[in-house]
């Protein structure tokens, strides 16, 4: 007897926030909203989610009007993080599309005497035989949708599909090239006055004495606001915040700081710190032989910086005891938890609302500049306070994605082929978003008068995707491994959420000691890959970037090529990288060839732009990104002390879709990260004949390994 067909579910953030109401609107002017509760931070998330709307609804994709997520309307889906949104934003979206179109053909069918069966859908118009026709704006009075969603509803199969898995101009995209206000940091409201905050150079210090009379007698000034170690002026203008700030900074008084780690011997600090050890996953091999020899290697990450193009900004205004917050925040109501718990208020009582700001993809400072807003706005009767960080504040005092140390141990039988590995991680935890726990974790929250204690970053479940062992189990077909991570219980340097979290310093190391053990054997890197991989859609992606980059190419003095893979989280988007580079005075990155599958790829161009875009950004963290400090402060607060890739250093991208329209979408966002850290790391070998394994690759870093190898 076969087993009855499982229960259908709702989707996960359609199960979370079921009224149908709270997605999809229809307006009076034959408009379609549609409120998601993700956020658009520069990945064309907006456009991607429109597509399944006008899909499911069969309406036209100019029709469709995104909601920015707001407290006060959206739904609620945490934040917008993970590569998660198309999964779970675009999946809730579909279903609850799906169901709201059957809820209309069936009225429809009532009002005019008409089988829905018989019924289609062109554009919102309704139409069935004898060219009977209503639409969704004739029958919205008549519709509720303050219903929640059922679990049963049909969406489109993929054959029926016309807007989902077509290429689309991005909808936020004119707003942009147009310099339409469509950024926080252009916006102006009524009345608005200027706010800056005051904060020490030295890492840790705390204000313990304030001499305000000058910063009272700067022109301009509406306010000083002192809350323990919390100080910051409101003014008429920036230029009189900026002064007044200024003034206010020669009358205040520090005390010593915290020391920081000795910057040249980052894994020296990790390894030297009390730690939350985890095994994060073990396989035992059915019979294990003795290994030949064992290949200890040790690899390394800086800390990193965001490095937003514009700092982070936020506007607030009091009402009362009420107060609306607008930021770039990547989780409205994550955030609206942690002001509520630092303003002894009901969370009802705050409205925040996303605006776009320069994207981090990450845990930056558009939080900590939130809280900021707030307290400063307190002190204005009821106008809207402005407040930005500057470029040494950001640089200063915003989350760094965590240092990494990693050190994997290979057993290698005679053959040197792998039967045993061993991957051990120390970094600080990679997460410290707002809204997780009872305490908050935003900057002022520690630094007012009844402070809440700094909070020590942890690391998502390994179920969730992890931290610092995001991507640490290999994907290979290894017959024996222990995964173990440390996570440090101190903090010196703020961490938060990067872009992929530990998985760049993960697949970095597996990806260039597989490359090592491959030249040990005298095998080609790609063929030793594909003989340890039993997913075809990872052996497709590898096969594909090879065809695509020629590989592999004649050799040529002064020129490498290097092959990275990893599928991001080992659950998300697959994606394979062959790096061209060119060794001269500098390394110089050529070309990347990529193939990535998404599964269905909703908008085709808008994965290319995710993928090129991380792959520039992971070529600038692997050449040049390193925060800086000495054992007192940060010192790389300026694009001088913190370069990143300039427009004429971006290589050639070339990027080719596996489309799997019959496999339930992924993101894209963090996919090529790690395997184009890996194949530019191969690459340099291949080129220089050099294992660089400390990032960033640098001219003294190459120097240093050519030292070691010689």
């Amino acid at each position: 007897m076969t087993a009855p067909s499982p229960a259908p579910k709702l989707p996960a953030s359609l199960a979370a926030n079921p009224r149908l109401s709270s997605w999809v609107r229809f307006t009076s002017v034959g408009r379609v909203a549609i409120s998601p509760g993700k956020v658009e931070i520069g990945q064309g998330i907006v456009t991607a989610l429109a597509q399944i709307a006008a899909d499911e609804l069969d309406v036209e994709i100019s029709r469709i009007e995104m909601i920015r997520a707001s407290t006060a309307t959206s739904p609620n889906e945490g934040v917008t993080s993970g590569s998660l949104s198309i999964q779970q934003s675009g999946r809730a979206l579909r279903h609850a599309c799906a169901e709201v179109r059957e809820r209309f053909l069936a009225a429809a069918s009532e009002r005019l005497g008409v089988d829905a069966s018989l019924l289609g859908v062109e554009d919102g118009t309704i139409m069935g035989p004898g060219n009977v026709r209503t639409s969704y704006w004739e029958l919205a009075d008549d519709v509720s949708l303050n219903h929640d969603a059922a679990a049963g509803a049909s969406a489109k199969t993929v054959a029926r599909r016309t807007v989902a898995g077509r290429s689309m101009q991005r909808v936020d995209i004119p707003d942009k090239v147009f310099a339409r206000p469509r950024f926080l940091h252009d916006h102006a409201l009524p009345r608005l006055v200027h706010g800056r905050i005051l904060r020490p150079d030295v890492s840790g210090a705390k204000l313990i004495a304030l001499d305000e009379a000058a910063a009272r007698a700067a022109p301009g000034l509406i306010a000083v606001v002192c809350d323990g170690g919390f100080a910051g002026v409101v003014a008429d203008s920036e230029a009189a915040a900026e002064a007044a700030l200024k003034a206010l900074r020669k009358g205040a008084t520090w005390s010593a700081g915290e020391p920081l780690p000795n910057e040249n011997d980052l894994a020296g600090f990790l390894r030297g710190q009390p730690v939350e050890s985890t095994v994060i996953d073990t396989r035992a091999a059915p019979a294990s032989g003795k290994a030949a020899r064992t290949l200890r290697r040790r690899y390394t990450r800086p800390y990193i910086a965001h490095a937003s193009i514009a700092p982070s900004c936020a506007m607030a205004q009091w009402n009362s005891d009420h107060v609306h917050v607008w930021t770039h925040s990547q989780g409205v109501y994550l955030l609206r938890a942690d002001l509520a718990i630092v303003l002894e208020l009901p969370a009802e009582n705050i409205v925040v609302e996303h605006m776009e700001g320069a994207g981090c993809y990450g845990h930056n400072a558009a939080d900590d500049v939130a809280l900021d807003a707030v307290l400063l706005a307190k002190a204005v009767g009821g106008r809207p306070v402005r407040v930005q960080w500057s470029r040494h504040d950001e640089m200063s005092h915003a989350p760094f994605g965590a240092a990494m140390a990693i050190e994997i141990e290979a057993d290698l039988d005679p053959d040197n082929e792998i039967i045993g590995w061993r991957h051990a991680i120390w970094s600080n935890g990679h997460t410290a978003r707002p809204g997780r726990a009872t305490q908050p974790a935003l900057l002022a929250a520690s630094e007012i008068a009844n402070p809440y204690p700094r909070m020590i970053s942890t690391n998502p479940p390994t179920a969730n995707g992890g931290g610092g062992d995001r991507n640490s189990v290999p994907l290979y077909d290894f017959p024996a491994w222990t995964i173990t991570s440390h996570r440090l219980l101190t903090m010196p340097v703020r961490t938060s959420a990067l872009r992929t979290l530990g998985a760049q310093g993960n697949v970095f190391a597996i990806e260039t000691l597989l490359d090592e053990i491959a030249a040990l054997r005298g095998e080609d890197p790609i063929a030793f890959r594909l003989r340890h991989l039993r997913d075809e859609r990872a052996c497709e992606v590898i096969r594909a970037a090879a065809r695509r980059a020629g590989w592999k190419p004649a050799k040529q003095s002064g020129i490498g090529h290097g092959v990275g893979f990893a599928r991001y989280k080992n659950t998300g988007a697959y994606c394979a990288v062959i790096a061209e580079i060119e060794g001269a005075e500098d390394i110089r990155v050529k070309r990347l060839t990529l193939a990535v599958d998404v599964g269905e790829a909703i908008n085709p161009d808008g994965v290319i732009n995710q993928i090129e875009g991380g792959a520039i950004q992971a070529t600038s963290w692997v050449l040049k990104e390193r925060v800086r400090f000495d054992r007192t402060r940060i010192t790389s607060t300026s694009w001088t002390d913190y370069p990143i890739l300039t427009f004429t250093e971006v290589p050639a991208v070339d990027v080719e879709i596996i489309q799997r329209p019959e496999i339930e979408p992924v993101g894209a966002g963090e996919a090529a990260h790690g395997p184009v850290t890996a194949a530019i790391a191969n690459a340099v070998h291949d080129c220089l004949g050099v294992r660089v394994r400390d990032l960033p690759i640098t001219r003294d870093r190459i120097i240093a390994a050519m030292e070691l190898a010689s």
